[in-house]
C-alpha cells in the first residue's frame, strides 16, 4: 500500500473517493487500488 504525506495529492487521482470511517479519514481507490491512504 503506497502512502501519501497527505491526502490532498492523493485525492486528487483518478477514481478516488474521500470515506470518513470510524473518525478516520480513508481514501480508496477502486479503479487504481495502490493509491488508497488513511488519516487520523
Amino acid at each position: 500500500m503506497k502512502v501519501r504525506n497527505s491526502l490532498g495529492s492523493i485525492k486528487k487521482m483518478q477514481g478516488s473517493q474521500i470515506v470518513k470511517r470510524r473518525g478516520r479519514t480513508f481514501v480508496i481507490n477502486k479503479e487504481n487500488p495502490r493509491f488508497k491512504s488513511r488519516q487520523g
